[in-house]
């Protein structure tokens, strides 16, 4: 057993870029050692910008060996009276590779036939890795790929290197007949430029890291954290947390050499946002704040190469970004010349989507329907002028310079120009929040108004999109409608919202004066409906809800999202009770009675005059009492106990199926116990659709990208 070692070597490869071509290398590699039976133990990944690494421990020598039985003729034909084999034996003999004498016989459903062992001897690794390693460098993608030279293989940058060893031999191979495989590395390509001859794949991290070089990624970060945080407490500073741009620049040095470096105090009038982006996105450099988290006029640059005067290096990072800073401070001034009102009239000419018009139509739209849902979720007066000053006011940074030269500041600019000419502090804060969550995971917009807003926004991208037939598909989502649906959902729990998804979607497709392209608003609307149903139980779902409990629930009814999530706990709840399955059972069993009968004939009220036997008026009575406390519990919010209520239906309705026929020949008789049994069912269809849980117990259900609910 021995280590194997593949390293390729290249010009800087962008920082975003390796991470997810590690992932695929690795797991590429490893998939196709245990394809050709290649026993190995554990891997470890390494890269730095100039480099991709992977070392996989104990790693044999040989394949493993194959051994396979093949078939042959019936054995009734294979030998003859003598026992001795016929020309079929033989002939099989051949084909398998053995003598005649090594042939056995199996019985199958068929009867007995010839069988034989084959054994194919495994080849040596070496000699198998020639073929796996140069396909690996053809199959690790990258967003952007280039060729160079005359040569035909595209990769993220040119690849000037190849390192492949298996223990201290040298795994010869060539791509493209111009990059021959190798037992060298290169160390630092500033530092320590020379080769460096391996005598075994396990010395290479240590080999590097004597050459200036880290190759191990979580150590590299963990230096550059450290390192950072030594310098800003230099000056009496400490770093703003961003694991982020924590990963982009491990991922944009071989070994990290950080300095500190100040610029002009004048420079903190600018809002901090400004000042920290400024320094983050163009220069990848990390901001300092004092102990009270107010910013300083200091930053910290890691370098990839260590100079022999830093203080010369710090100097030139600050010419760097005085000049950046300068724009920055330049561009804010002249956005505070320009009144909200001018830049919302310049959204006039901002388009939202080529068939959706422009930013301003989206803005005027957002506005009114977060007044529906304001009136819907009666917020007061006071919140509610906040509210339409914010979706007034939400897109107009979008024309500002600030937001042009870093358009990740959008929202946020817009709550400073709201501060600055002095809008309401609640409806500032909503400008920015309204983008919220930015991504999956995100922070969720703290106030009421700004969670609102946000919806307005996203509802209305959605509805536009699908109603102009850009409806996201499996592998395509340009708008990202997925991501805005599981914020839609995600805000409507966190703030307990309780309204109508159905007339949320309808409002904000009335908006659209044109109508959809492909369908009726109704079918549209139905989609739409569908799309965020599926996000809703995918959500559901994470919080470690059981899928069948989620499906019931949402089968049954799901337009109020508040009410799904606390019916599926209670549900989810219920479940763990000990007499859960013979309750499902009991009122599987009414289901299906109702439903084998033709459910339009049965009649919408019970005629108690009736009923002809004693367990009939038990469970009416039990029902007329059940369901005054379950209705008020429902009503409330509170499912467990309103399941518990129903729940105590059981024995009645048992007692009925046990004295009473329902499906009687009598056919009066027969609709009002029919009547009775889909009052009960109506009843616990406020809960779930209970038939789904059994069939999501016993078989895996593919419910596909989109499904409709009509109730």
């Amino acid at each position: 057993m021995s280590a194997l070692l593949f390293e390729i070597g290249t010009e800087e490869i962008p920082a975003g870029y390796i991470k997810p071509a590690l992932e695929t290398m690795a797991s590429d590699l490893i998939k196709s050692m245990d394809d050709v039976r290649i026993e190995h133990g554990d891997y470890k990944v390494y890269a730095t910008p100039r480099r991709l690494g992977i070392i996989v421990d104990n790693v044999s020598a040989k394949q493993k060996p194959l051994v396979t039985e093949l078939i042959g003729p019936p054995a009734s034909v294979g030998f003859d009276e003598k026992g001795k084999p016929t020309i079929a034996a033989e002939k099989f003999a051949e084909k398998a590779g053995i003598k005649t004498d090594k042939i056995k016989t199996v019985n199958t459903a068929k009867g007995a036939y010839l069988a034989a062992k084959i054994t194919e001897k495994g080849g040596l690794s070496v000699n198998i890795f020639k073929k796996i390693l140069p396909d690996l460098i053809y199959k690790i993608p990258f967003p952007k790929s280039m060729r160079w030279s005359d040569m035909n293989i595209e990769f993220a940058r040119p690849i000037q290197s190849l390192t492949a060893m298996l223990g201290g031999e040298k795994i010869p191979f060539s791509i493209e007949g111009r990059i021959d495989s190798d037992r060298y590395i290169y160390g630092h390509f500033f530092m320590k430029p020379q080769k460096i001859k391996l005598a075994d794949a396990k010395d290479y991290p240590d080999a590097l890291k004597s050459a200036y070089v880290m190759a191990d990624m979580n150590d590299r970060k963990k230096l550059v954290l450290k390192s950072i945080q030594k310098e800003a407490k230099s000056v009496g500073g400490k770093i703003i947390e961003d694991e982020e741009l924590l990963d982009i620049v491990t991922n944009l040095v071989e070994m990290p050499f950080p300095v500190v470096g100040s610029f002009d105090k004048k420079f903190l009038t600018l809002p901090d946002e400004i000042l920290i982006t400024s320094m983050r996105e163009h220069q990848k450099y990390f901001a300092v704040v004092d102990e009270k988290g107010k910013l300083m006029p200091h930053f910290i640059a890691v370098n990839n190469t260590k100079a022999k005067n830093m203080k010369l290096v710090a100097n030139g990072h600050e010419r760097v970004i005085r000049a950046r800073l300068e724009d920055a401070i330049f561009f804010y001034n002249a956005d505070l010349n320009i009144k909200n009102e001018t830049r919302i009239q310049k959204l006039k000419k901002v388009l939202f989507q080529a068939k959706l018009g422009s930013m301003y139509e989206k803005t005027e739209r957002v506005k009114q329907i977060a007044e529906f849902l304001s009136d819907t979720l009666k917020i007061n007066s006071d919140s509610k002028k906040s509210l339409l000053k914010a979706a007034q006011l939400c897109k107009s940074d979008l024309v500002s310079n600030v937001v042009g030269e870093f358009p990740k500041l959008q929202g946020i600019m817009g709550r400073v120009y709201a501060k600055v000419s002095k809008e309401k502090a609640l409806a500032a804060n909503a400008i920015e929040e309204h983008y919220m969550p930015i991504y999956s995971g995100g922070k969720l917009p703290k106030s009421k108004v700004g969670a609102i807003l946000a919806i307005a926004d996203k509802i209305d991208s959605i509805s536009g999109v699908f109603a102009a037939g850009l409806i996201p598909t499996g592998a395509s989502d340009p708008y990202s409608l997925r991501r805005q649906g599981i914020g839609i959902l995600q805000i409507i729990l966190d703030k307990k919202f309780s309204f109508s998804l159905k007339k949320l979607i309808a409002e904000s497709l009335s908006k659209y004066k044109g109508g959809p392209e492909l369908d009726t608003k109704e079918q549209t609307l139905e989609k739409i409906y569908a799309f965020l149903i599926v996000r809703m139980e995918n959500i559901l779902i994470e919080k470690g809800l059981s899928k069948d409990v989620v499906y019931a629930v949402t089968s049954a009814a799901s337009d109020d999202i508040l009410a799904v999530f606390n019916r599926t706990k209670a549900l989810e709840d219920f479940k763990l009770k000990p007499d859960f399955s013979s309750f499902v059972e009991t009122f599987k069993r009414v289901a299906n009675i109702i439903k084998k009968a033709n459910s339009d004939k049965i009649p919408s009220e019970v005629d108690k005059s009736l009923f002809e036997k004693k367990a009939e008026a038990d469970l009416f009575d039990a029902y007329n009492k059940t369901f005054a406390k379950t209705d008020k519990n429902f009503k409330a919010g509170n499912y467990s106990k309103g399941l518990a209520e129903i729940s105590l239906l059981k024995p009645n309705i048992d007692f009925l199926f046990d004295k009473v026929m329902v499906m009687t020949d009598k056919k009066g008789l027969k609709l009002n116990r029919l009547a009775l049994l889909k009052s009960i069912a109506v009843l616990f269809e406020r809960v779930g659709d209970f038939s789904k849980l059994e069939k999501f117990h016993n078989q895996n259900i593919n419910r596909g990208n989109v499904h409709y609910h009509k109730k």
